[in-house]
């Protein structure tokens, strides 16, 4: 086994060290929890008989409590395509479970916010405060004490973190997160990009874009691009919380259900009667969370995951700030290019060996903790496998020893790119995140003129005018989770390409979110202090100097300290009500800031 390398080993250390008090705290409640919190044995009868009514021939099973009864809570709807095909699992789920001796129930369900289809739209404002709902709701599902471990159903940008975030109150409890796969390939990302550049100019009409769209998002799966979803499944491969290859099988395969059905399998091998207890709690530490860092930089992960790691990692008692990803990605190289970081979709990157590949080629640099509890067993070598059926035999093949396409899949002893793409950027307007690895070199250092926004609409509409053309960093302010809830900004993405393809120096800096699909135009996201919070892009004003450069780590409005303190800031905007927004209100009111993960839930449980 390669020895760990030293970066990673020390950022490791650093967060053990800023976690210790924090960690000891959470694992001592998860020890209570195991001992003296609500479980079957101690249910009233009442209680207990509330609890299996409903359960027909798993009845007697549960009410005899020798065996585990698994709790799965499921993110199903079938209006998000990435999730409608979980319809079906309980019941297969529970075949699986009685093949062991085992039962299952549906402990309760959780929303599905699709940003796909909320993007520039209203619901937006309520995407990110989705997790924490999400993680509530998670909480109240397990919270009936009828469980022995949890199969956790979800994929997609808030879901994952939402279910871990809950989940991890009942750390005591052996957890599976099970995936339902991304959809088949549809048109060439490249394409659909160009298609959307050209609406953007006003050089087609709607139909045409539509028909782009729906060429690309054609049927059941997650999309195919590497956004915040198909990071969420990378993060718990790397973590080992998924069973090993399981994150990019198609639904609706036999190989797919076959995963499944040994998910469960393994889920009733690692309960806290047997010889081989594997709780979540104990599965999700320092290492495995400096792992999810390790592979969301190597790959060209979601910019998303500088909100969804810190409050995951909180939820556990560990305490992760943006200067580790970003000693961390001076250190990891960039091994993978997934669209829109590249042409290829997450499809043709597990055709071209995938996770297994990307386990195997970094723990061979050293670059990830093999000695993480994993879900599996083992070790996380051993997740480094793909699943393969012979005949109706479910086996665990090696990684490919190389890579099957090296224009989309790398050693890191030949990366794409030195360092992992993902800066931290400071300076007297505060701290934020950089996303290099769609951005062309010459491009990660601008300074220009800025023009100031309250909002995305205002930015299109100056657009459609001409009023920037030119060289110009683009202010779009009071965005932040307190302001209104942190949307992603992803309208933006196109103008600012066009704008940045007419020859243009362009950059965008926000206190607000773009995307797991953030593009080829520099952009500093997520500040923080937020415009709400007192941050001094509240202060900024048009024609103002910013200076944002990713090769100095910097971000700087150049105009005296004095002149931008005697400055008024800039009036906040009226909150909106409409769409269910307002019922938010208390989240935005609560909220902290995003290096520390965007919670009102988190900070208000004091964690």
């Amino acid at each position: 086994m390669a020895e760990i390398h030293p970066e990673v080993a020390a950022v490791t250390a650093r967060v053990v060290e800023r976690s210790r008090a924090s960690r000891r705290r959470y694992l001592d409640l998860i020890e209570r929890e195991r001992e003296n919190g609500v479980h079957r044995p101690k249910l009233a009868c009442g209680n207990l008989a509330h609890g299996f009514a409903a359960s027909g021939e798993d009845k007697a099973a549960i009410r005899a409590g020798r065996s585990m009864n698994i709790g799965i809570v499921t993110a199903f709807n079938d209006m998000l395509s990435a999730h409608q095909p979980y319809g079906r699992y309980p019941d297969q789920i529970k075949i699986f479970a009685r093949e062991r001796g085992a039962t299952a129930q549906v402990a309760g369900g959780t929303p599905a916010m699709c940003d796909g289809v909320t993007q520039g739209q209203r619901g937006m404002e309520m995407s990110l405060f989705s997790r924490d709902t999400i993680a509530l709701s998670t909480a109240v599902a397990l919270s009936h004490g009828m469980f022995d471990g949890a199969a956790l159903l979800g994929i997609c940008d808030k879901i994952v973190p939402g279910l871990i975030i809950g989940a991890l109150r009942f750390g005591h409890l052996p957890t599976i997160l099970i995936p339902a796969g991304p959809m088949p390939s549809g048109l060439a990302n490249k394409e659909k990009q160009r298609i959307r550049q050209l609406y953007a100019e006003g050089k087609v009409g709607r139909d045409e874009l539509l028909e782009s769209e729906s060429a690309s998002y054609h049927g059941a799966g997650t999309c195919t691009f590497y956004g915040t979803a198909n990071s969420n499944q990378m993060m718990m491969d790397v973590m080992g919380l998924h069973m090993p290859g399981a994150s990019f099988i198609n639904p609706g395969t036999k190989l797919r259900q076959a995963v499944t059905r040994a998910a469960i399998h393994r889920l009733t091998e690692i309960g806290a009667d047997g010889n081989d207890y594997r709780p979540l709690g104990l599965c999700i530490d320092e290492k495995a969370i400096v792992n999810a860092v390790v592979g969301l930089l190597a790959t060209g992960g979601s910019t998303n995951h500088a909100i969804h790691l810190p409050a995951m990692a909180r939820a556990a008692g560990i305490v992760l700030d943006w200067e580790d990803f970003d000693r961390l990605s001076a250190a990891v190289p960039l091994i993978a290019r997934v669209y829109p970081n590249g042409s290829g979709d997450v499809n043709h990157f597990h055709a071209a060996g995938g996770m297994s590949f990307v386990i195997a080629a970094l723990l061979d640099a050293g670059l990830l903790h093999d000695d993480i509890l994993t879900v599996a067993g083992g070790s996380l070598r051993d997740h480094a496998r793909d699943p393969k059926l012979h005949g109706d035999d479910l086996v665990f093949e090696e990684a490919v020893p190389e890579s099957l396409d090296p224009a989309m899949l790398r050693r890191p002893a030949e990366p794409f790119q030195p360092d992992g793409g993902m800066r931290l950027v400071k300076g007297n307007l505060g701290r934020a995140t950089f996303k290099t690895s769609a951005v062309e070199p010459e491009r990660r250092t601008i300074q220009a003129p800025a023009r100031v926004f309250s909002d995305q609409d205002a930015v299109i509409t100056a657009f459609k005018a001409g009023e920037l053309e030119g060289d110009v960093v683009v202010v779009v302010r009071f965005q932040g989770p307190r302001a209104n809830g942190m949307p992603e900004l992803h309208k933006l993405t196109p103008p600012l390409g066009v704008l940045q393809d007419r020859g243009h120096k362009v950059a965008l800096v926000t206190d607000g979110r773009m995307s797991g699909a953030s593009g080829k135009v520099p952009a500093a996201i997520h500040l923080t202090p937020e415009a709400l919070a007192g941050g001094l892009i509240g202060r900024i004003r048009d024609g103002d100097i910013v200076r944002l450069s990713a090769e100095e780590g910097l971000l700087e409005v150049m105009v005296d300290a004095a002149e931008l303190d005697a400055r008024e800031p800039a009036p906040v905007p009226p909150p909106e009500e409409g769409t269910g927004r307002e019922l938010f209100a208390f989240m935005r009111h609560g909220a902290d800031g995003a290096e520390q993960g965007a919670s009102a839930m988190l900070a208000a449980a004091g964690l």
